[in-house]
């Protein structure tokens, strides 16, 4: 088997760390300010006084809220290993009572290393819980409920019997049977709507009012050094010393280009959580030339098109030659300051090129009717206002839904463009 070649090398990694949360988070957690210390001493505190507490995780999909949880809850699986017992229910699969108990159940057999009946009824659930929980209780360990999609929960018609029970009286009233098992326990809500918190009664809410944690878009000094954490090599590593050089000035150089910079502002300002960045520097990563090893401004180009679905400029490459010539048209007619034209002012527009331009792209009035109505059926253009429904559809005024340098970005990169309409397009 031949030798690994240090650039597929270099790639298999940046992958692997791209695909590591435990990675990608640790430096952002790094700040005593940051969320995984807040939850961490929020958590770690619960466990060493064995008190019950509640926290709302509030953030957009991929925000890293659940990373962050998971880096908190593994570093205190290390620290307290007989002191802390994991149980995690998501609101799309558990916010029935009988599903509830039945994966509680689940998990605590697999904690406890007992067999799990799929038979047992939700009232022999129920009890093994209760009974399991009183054990925790007398061995001093802390539960831990994790509730994934919890706004799930909350839109529920009334409080899931499960959410009651995790929740203590975080959420809601205990039963009487919980208070007997005197157990310690911490629950963590993972709301991916950021206002997901305001589906609860007000008194529940309330009880949360000190104990949420915002995730917000990396700042970008946090960005830069995320940057650097992901794509640099190692130094001290199997690689090649001089390879290891090469690819990690490569990669300060395309950090500090301003192109780069007004790239990564672009697609950032679309969404700005970090899992769509983890997305677009893998993109840009996989395109990378594993002759050269290197990584270049040009696959950063090629992941931001790939990423950024720019529907109008996909309707203007699929357009035909008539289409194309209906659109820069009423686009010269909007030069002309022309307030107000419909199908008959497009014709005459169309007509005028034709004449002054002898193309051989011409066609009859009613092929081009049947274009002009497949754009507005694309909805590239669209009846400029909803009065005067009752006259025939070539009278009424018509205006453009795209805007000139779409039409122009569009029609550059058609297939079949005629270089007279990018010409007429510019003049």
């Amino acid at each position: 088997m031949g030798k690994e070649n240090p650039a597929e090398k270099a790639l298999n990694l940046i992958r692997g760390r791209l695909c590591d949360p435990t990675f990608v988070f640790r430096p952002l957690s790094a700040s005593s300010d940051s969320n995984y210390s807040k939850l961490k001493f929020i958590v770690s505190t619960s466990v060493t006084e064995g008190c019950n507490n509640s926290i709302l995780l509030l953030g957009p999909r991929g925000s890293g809220k659940a990373a962050v949880l998971d880096l908190v809850v593994g570093d205190l699986m290390e620290e307290y290993p007989d002191s802390v017992t994991l149980i995690r229910l998501n609101g799309l699969l558990h916010s029935e009572d009988n599903c509830a108990f039945k994966e509680i159940a689940r998990q605590l057999c697999m904690e406890h290393h007992l067999l799990f009946s799929k038979m047992a009824s939700f009232d022999e659930n129920s009890q093994f819980i209760i009974a399991m929980l009183r054990e925790c209780g007398l061995a001093h360990k802390t539960i831990i409920f994790v509730l994934d999609e919890f706004d799930m929960f909350a839109q529920a018609r009334k409080a899931t019997v499960a959410v009651q029970f995790a929740g203590c009286d975080a959420i809601c009233n205990i039963p009487s049977c919980c208070r007997r098992t005197l157990v310690q326990n911490l629950l963590i809500c993972n709301l991916s709507p950021q206002d997901a918190d305001q589906l609860l009664e007000k008194r529940v809410r309330s009880r949360f009012s000190h104990r949420k944690i915002l995730f917000l878009p990396p700042s970008r000094e946090e960005i830069d050094s995320l940057l650097e954490h992901l794509l640099s090599l190692p130094a001290d590593s199997s690689f090649p010393s001089g390879y290891v050089s090469q690819f990690n000035e490569k990669i300060k150089n395309i950090t500090s280009d301003t192109r780069f910079k007004d790239m990564l502002k672009t697609f950032l300002n679309a969404n700005s959580t970090v899992n769509s960045l983890l997305k677009f520097i893998f993109r840009a990563v996989s395109s990378m030339n594993l002759e050269s090893g290197l990584l270049s401004l040009e696959n950063f180009k090629t992941a931001l098109s790939s990423m950024q679905r720019q529907p109008k400029l996909e309707a203007v490459r699929d357009c035909s030659i008539l289409e194309l010539y209906l659109l820069v048209c009423m686009r010269r007619l909007e030069v002309k300051e022309q307030s107000s034209y419909n199908f008959i002012s497009v014709m005459k527009e169309y007509k005028t090129i034709h004449d002054s331009f002898q193309t051989s792209d011409f066609y009859a009035q009613n092929v081009c009717l049947r274009a002009f109505e497949h754009l507005r059926e694309r909805e590239v253009i669209c009846y400029a206002e909803n009065r005067g429904q009752s006259q025939a559809g070539e009278y009424r005024s018509m205006k453009l839904l795209i805007s000139a340098s779409e039409l122009h970005q569009g029609m550059r990169s058609h297939a079949c463009c005629p270089a007279i309409l990018l010409k007429l397009l510019d003049h």
